[in-house]
């Protein structure tokens, strides 16, 4: 089993707080009984970790799979064809790069305008519907196919996204979008028809349907996941990627955030802790903002599995610096 948990951490001040509040033994006696797999924390940080296109945790999911990794495969590891394939869709053309659509609000603040979590804004399937069959006409002058998946997964697929850098969707969620606007000859493209999906959503029925309901309206959309083919994971390939913590840390929700990790701790970390006490292989893989940790079993001597054990490892220094 390799367990996946993304969000682990986080940078602002308020989460740093709350790592430091947070009670979690099972997770230090189960960081006592595991090592470091490849760099450690400890390790000094790049300056611009923190505004890498592909999350840690995609980084992790990667590697796991067996996907390239490194530096040059940034904002190119192709997570939507995952997700399509996962929603039923065509199997991946090797000729095709996939994107996933996310239709989104964009916050128009005095400074900067800032993307809005699309799981918040109670999509449901037919408004879903009704937007993207407006907007699809948009997509396909240029030859790109799309294709509806779910409420706020919506996909396109056009040789040029297998070789387009993205920001994934969980980078830019409530931040600056020009942070994650990158300057790639074909992202003019992407720009362009983010301006004509804005202007065309601008005075849309649709959209003031929602806002007479007290909705936001949808006035924008992200793309993400992009890159080359690669093989698809299987099901059963034994990761558990549990994003509980994902929610409440979009939301800067600390407090619900520090919930969510004492229900972990409570239940699978106790379970892998059991499990690694048996003798059981195991994976951990810790990810935040700027970097994963992945631990594994640490070898132990004769005398180390009775009343020497290894002890508790403190958490929170740990997670402060992912």
């Amino acid at each position: 089993m390799h367990l996946v948990l993304p969000f682990a951490s986080a940078l602002t001040p308020p989460a740093q707080h709350a790592i430091s509040t947070l009670a979690l033994p099972n997770l230090e006696r189960l960081l006592g009984r595991l090592q470091p797999a490849g760099p450690g924390p400890a390790a000094a940080p790049e300056e611009d970790e923190e505004l890498s296109l592909s999350a840690p945790h995609e980084q992790v999911l990667a590697a796991a799979w067996g996907w390239p990794a490194g530096p040059a495969q940034d904002g190119l590891l192709p997570m939507a064809a995952v997700a399509a394939q996962r929603d039923g869709l065509a199997p991946v053309d090797d000729e095709l790069g996939w994107g996933l659509l996310s239709p989104t609000h964009w916050h128009v603040g005095t400074d900067q305008v800032s993307l809005t979590d699309p799981a918040t804004l109670g999509l449901d399937e037919a408004m879903s519907r009704t937007l993207f069959d407006a907007l699809r006409p948009l997509f396909e002058e240029d030859g790109w196919k799309l294709q509806w998946g779910a409420p706020t997964r919506w996909y396109a697929t056009h040789p040029s996204l297998r070789n387009l850098p993205t920001a994934a969707l969980d980078r830019v969620i409530g931040r600056n979008v020009d942070l994650w606007l990158n300057t790639h000859p074909q992202a003019r493209l992407i720009r362009r028809l983010q301006a004509e999906v804005q202007m065309l959503l601008y005075n849309h029925p649709a959209n003031d349907e929602r806002e007479a309901r007290g909705l936001l309206p949808v006035n924008s959309f992200w793309l993400s996941g992009t890159g080359p083919t690669q093989p698809m994971p299987g099901v059963h390939a034994g990761i558990v990627h549990d994003d509980r913590l994902r929610a409440p840390a979009l939301a800067g929700d600390w407090t619900t955030w520090a919930e969510a990790w004492a229900a972990l701790d409570a239940g699978p970390l106790a379970e892998a802790l059991a499990s690694v006490t048996a003798g059981q292989a195991f994976t951990l893989s810790l990810c935040g903002e700027r970097r994963a940790q992945t631990y594994t079993p640490r070898p132990l001597t004769w005398w180390q599995r009775g009343p020497l054990a290894p002890g508790r490892v403190h958490a929170a220094p740990l997670l402060a610096s992912l």
